[in-house]
């Protein structure tokens, strides 16, 4: 029996430099899960507007499964995004917006209960209404993968480590790494080995990983460390690809692979992505493979 995945949290319009392109982290998790042909469900809310309506449509077009609430107060979630000369994204996220307020069902904690994984963000916490929500979803969840996700001014480092101690993988970036430990009061934690195994030893959780840039990936999994220096390519933007990499390595540990293959995969998608523009690009198998092969 193929295993499913449910993505909770932000879906929105990342409005670029190059135009308009549907967004959200959750929901660039589950489109690349679905082109990884892993069935992927995302949960989230639109507005009752164009832009929602649009949305909906697009995840109709694509095959993807979907449980969209529609808000008739707030509008669609929209992200100003600004990229720089080297391709690196900042963004400036409307608040509030229709995802701020999923509500909690009975279709939802089903939905939920019945899937392998469950995974979710740290941005979608910023409103209580679905920060609620997401919490009484996790109580039904089975393997659960926390995607970090630190906007300022978006977020509180108290239930950031609260949502860290639910999960059973997580998945962050060196800068947010560092501020993790800085609240844990790990001042003697400056390596990336030292800092994951401070954030395993505070949340319980064997299963970490953090995204280096340039540098790569490193993963401490069950003890033991892992790293990927990265595939050279030439960048475009960055915009989804930390997304891209987290589907990447989901759909590897579905199918059975052994850490460090995981990574390399994953690693590899997540630099194909990068060379191409927006979060959801299309990437061939071929394309990984050849990747791959050239190491």
């Amino acid at each position: 029996m193929s295993k499913n995945v449910v993505c909770f949290g932000e879906v929105l319009w990342d409005l670029l430099p190059t135009g308009e392109k549907i967004g959200g982290a959750p929901l660039n998790v589950a489109l690349r899960l679905n082109s990884l042909k892993v069935d992927s469900t995302i949960i989230s809310k639109v507005g009752n507007d164009q832009y929602g309506e649009k949305l909906v449509e697009f995840l109709r077009e694509n095959g993807q499964s979907h449980i969209i609430q529609e808000d008739k107060n707030c509008e669609t979630g929209v992200v100003n995004v600004d990229v720089d000369t080297n391709g690196n994204a900042s963004y400036d996220i409307r608040f509030p917006a229709a995802w701020d307020f999923i509500e909690p069902t009975q279709v939802l904690k089903k939905k939920v209960s019945d899937a392998d994984y469950f995974i979710y963000g740290s941005l979608v916490n910023r409103n209580e209404v679905s920060r609620k929500t997401l919490f009484e979803l996790l109580e039904a969840a089975n393997y659960k993968v926390l995607d970090v996700n630190l906007r300022k001014p978006h977020y509180d480092m108290a239930t950031l480590v609260d949502l860290m101690s639910y999960a059973d993988f997580i998945k962050l970036n060196r800068d947010e790494l560092e501020e993790v430990c800085n609240y844990l009061k790990g001042d003697s934690a400056t390596s990336v080995t030292d800092m994951l195994k401070l954030v395993s030893e505070h949340t319980q959780t064997d299963h970490i990983c953090v995204t280096l840039g340039a540098c790569g990936v490193t993963l401490f999994y069950d003890g033991k460390f892992y790293h990927n220096t990265g595939f050279l390519v030439k960048v475009k933007d960055t915009v989804g690809a930390g997304d891209s990499f987290l589907a990447g390595y989901i759909s590897q540990l579905i199918q059975g692979k052994r850490p460090n293959l995981a990574l390399d995969f994953a690693c590899a998608l997540a630099g194909l992505v990068a060379s191409k523009a927006g979060a959801n690009s299309i990437v061939s198998q071929e394309e990984i493979n050849d990747l791959l092969w050239r190491g």
